[in-house]
Parts: C-alpha cells; sequence; structure tokens
C-alpha cells in the first residue's frame, strides 16, 4: 500500500468514527427527552424514540440503494443536511405558541432526524468493515468507531438530566433547548468536513447489474438481520427504561440520577468497545458475543430477583442496587453491534451495500421493542419488562453459537 493511499484511509476511518459518535449523540436525546413529554403525554414517552427509529424502516433499503447509485460521500452528505432540519425543527417544538400542537412538531423532527442517522449508519459500518478488510480486522475497526459513538452517547443522557434536573409539570423543551443548538453545530460542522474530506467510493466502479442472488439468500445474514432487530431494541430499552424507573421515584434530583446512571450504562458501552477494539484481531466477534449475550443475561436476572429493599447511594440519593446491575448491562451491549453486523455480512462480497441497507431497516426494533416493553412495564412494572429484553439476548446468543455460521458458501460473491 502506498503512503498516499494509507493517508488517504487514515482520514477516511477518522471521519467515519466520528459520524459514528454523531449517530449516538442524536440517537440518544430521543429517550431522555421522553421524561419531557410524558408529564405531558401519558403515551409519549417513548414515541420520539419509535419516530426516531421508525424512519429506519422506510429509509432502510433505499440508503442502501443510495450508496450503490451516488457513492457514500454524496450519501453522507444528504444524511448531514437532513439531520440538520430534523433537530431545527425539534427546536420548533419549544416555541410556546404551538400550544398543545408541539408534541407533534417534536415527533416530526425525531422522525426526520431518523431519516439522517439511517443514512450515516448505512454509511459507516460497511465502509469501516471495508477499511479493515473484513473478519476480525473490520470488526476491530468498526468497535474503534463503536468506542467514540458510546462516549457521544455517555454524554448525551448526562447533559439532558442535568438540564431537567428534576421533572415536574413544568419540565420542557425549552431546558433542553442549549443541547439542541449544539446538535446544530456538530452537524453543520461535520456537513464542511464531509465535503472536502476524500472518501472510497468501492461502489461508483462496481458495472450495473442485476444480479442472480441477493444477501437474502445468505442464511446467516437473514439470521443476523433479525438479531439487530433484537439488538438494538435491546440497547435502548436497557437504559430508557431504566432511566423512567428511577425518574419516577420522585425524589429531588430524581431525573438527574436517572440520566447519571443512564450514563453509566452508555460509558460501560465505551469500555467496552475500547476492550473490544484492541482484541478484536485476535479474538473472533463469535467468541466475544457469546460471553456478552451470556453476561448480559446473568446480569438482568440478579437484576429482577434482587429485592428493592437493597439499595445503595448514588449521587447522595438511595437507589435500589438493581440498577446497577441493569446499568452494567453496558459493558455486554458494547459489543453486539459491531459483532452481529461483521458476522452476518461476512463473506457477501459485492451483496454488503445490500445487507447493509436491509440493516438499517430493521433498526426500527431500537423504536418497537422498547415500545412493547414500556407497554409491559405499565402492566407489570419497569423491572419485569426486562424478562422481554433477556428472551431478545437469549436470541442473539443463539445466533452467536449457530445462526452466524454461512451454510451458502456456494454462492458466488465476486
Amino acid at each position: 500500500m502506498t503512503k498516499t493511499k494509507s493517508n488517504s484511509n487514515l482520514v477516511a476511518i477518522i471521519t467515519m468514527c466520528f459520524i459514528f459518535a454523531m449517530i449516538s449523540f442524536v440517537t440518544n436525546m430521543a429517550a431522555p427527552f421522553g421524561n419531557i413529554w410524558k408529564g405531558q403525554y401519558n403515551w409519549a414517552a417513548m414515541m420520539g424514540n419509535m419516530m426516531n427509529f421508525a424512519a429506519y424502516l422506510f429509509m432502510g433499503i433505499p440508503a442502501g440503494k443510495m450508496l450503490m447509485k451516488i457513492g457514500y460521500k454524496k450519501t453522507m452528505l444528504i444524511a448531514l443536511a437532513t439531520g440538520f432540519v430534523g433537530i431545527c425543527v425539534q427546536y420548533l417544538s419549544s416555541f410556546t405558541v404551538l400550544g398543545g400542537n408541539a408534541i407533534y412538531v417534536y415527533l416530526l423532527g425525531a422522525f426526520i432526524c431518523g431519516f439522517s442517522v439511517c443514512m450515516l449508519n448505512t454509511v459507516v459500518n460497511p465502509m469501516l468493515n471495508l477499511l479493515g478488510g473484513g473478519g476480525n480486522k473490520g470488526n476491530q475497526y468498526i468497535q474503534i468507531g463503536g468506542t467514540l459513538n458510546s462516549l457521544a452517547g455517555t454524554l448525551t443522557p448526562l447533559l439532558v438530566g442535568i438540564l431537567i434536573g428534576t421533572v415536574t409539570d413544568r419540565t420542557a423543551m425549552t431546558d433542553v433547548v442549549p443541547l439542541l443548538f449544539i446538535a446544530m453545530a456538530v452537524f453543520a460542522v461535520a456537513f464542511v468536513i464531509i465535503w472536502f474530506v476524500n472518501i472510497p467510493e468501492p461502489t461508483l466502479n462496481r458495472p450495473s447489474v442485476k444480479y442472480e442472488h441477493s444477501a437474502w439468500n445468505f442464511r446467516h445474514t437473514v439470521l443476523g438481520v433479525i438479531a439487530i432487530f433484537f439488538y438494538v431494541g435491546t440497547e435502548i430499552g436497557i437504559p430508557a427504561q431504566l432511566n423512567f424507573y428511577i425518574s419516577d421515584l420522585g425524589f429531588e434530583g430524581s431525573a438527574a440520577v436517572a440520566g447519571f446512571l443512564a450514563a453509566v450504562y452508555w460509558f460501560l458501552m465505551m469500555v467496552g468497545r475500547f476492550i473490544s477494539s484492541g482484541i478484536s484481531a485476535k479474538v473472533s466477534a463469535r467468541t466475544q458475543m457469546t460471553c456478552v449475550a451470556s453476561l448480559a443475561i446473568i446480569l438482568l436476572l440478579i437484576a429482577i430477583f434482587l429485592p428493592e429493599s437493597i439499595s445503595m447511594t448514588v449521587k447522595g440519593h438511595a437507589v435500589p442496587t438493581k440498577c446497577v446491575f441493569i446499568a452494567a448491562c453496558g459493558i455486554c451491549t458494547s459489543i453486539m453491534w459491531g459483532g452481529i453486523f461483521n458476522l452476518a455480512v461476512e463473506g457477501l462480497g459485492k451483496y454488503t451495500e445490500e445487507a447493509s441497507g436491509i440493516f438499517m431497516m430493521m433498526v426500527v426494533g431500537g423504536g418497537i421493542m422498547p415500545l412493547i416493553q414500556e407497554f409491559i412495564a405499565k402492566q407489570a412494572g419497569p423491572i419485569a419488562s426486562y424478562w422481554l429484553v433477556i428472551a431478545m439476548l437469549a436470541y442473539i446468543l443463539f445466533f452467536a453459537l449457530i445462526g452466524s455460521k454461512n451454510v451458502n458458501k456456494d454462492i458466488p460473491v465476486d
């Protein structure tokens, strides 16, 4: 590899990692923002999150087609412009003049942002996998990007919790306007950076032909698509329900404590991804996935059966110890996205971009499953809702052990 190409790849890798961080920053605003809206509308707690992820269902496959038709760079630029508009619309929901219509303006903004992060996700994952040459190295690059993704995810609920303080009847979007301004600035700066950075365009040099097969013909890819659906539901549902659970305890500053523990979850995701990025060149994604899925199930079982009366002090307040075990799951969910993606696209060759689009469509699980979990929480209690998460983790464990094996190696992918 020439020095020029090596430098170009390094710039591309850094750029992709920056975009990875942006995705988490924007996505992770939806769940803590739910604390603002649920006080006004009982049904709205997870609806912002739902709208954000529902966009993936509509944009996932089109985003994959955009990669093949206009390339990675133009897709990113369109995504960043869309995200800026989405944040602006969410900002409009803070205007008191809107009255009862503010919630619908906010949900529209969350939906638009969903289109943006879907396109960005479609670009980032295959590009990092490509720059790493696939296999363990490709997974390592995805985990490095995931580390920055988790750093941004750690800061978002922490900042929202600080800005809100305690959830009251007067809590409103005006409380978090500074965070929205930061998001606008991030999108604007990222647009300028991407405009001037050279990004590899492997799809533009590929002849436009109709393939005999598709990504759907690979069993491990199909099972991986289901695993991603459950994983994103798990990743979002664990801290979101934890946030609501602690916020509803009602003590002074409960939202700040809830935001802190949610931030701990995302911080542990960052730690897990950092560790994984260091070992992924030698330890397979399958081995890592098997270990963390098993550990997550154990942690949640402990949290479910541990008496609520057993508590510990967090930021000067008594909080059920089970909350700490739930937050600790961040170390487990940390590597799942990269691991599932890496295993599910292994050996796909020319079908990788199509698979990436399908994967993005199934990220809608991050909206649907937490919504189902919230329904269970209202009926049986927030802790009981984690049985749904355990069921999803059990499937992910199955995928790691059995479902991720490529049994369709006879299909040509060159």
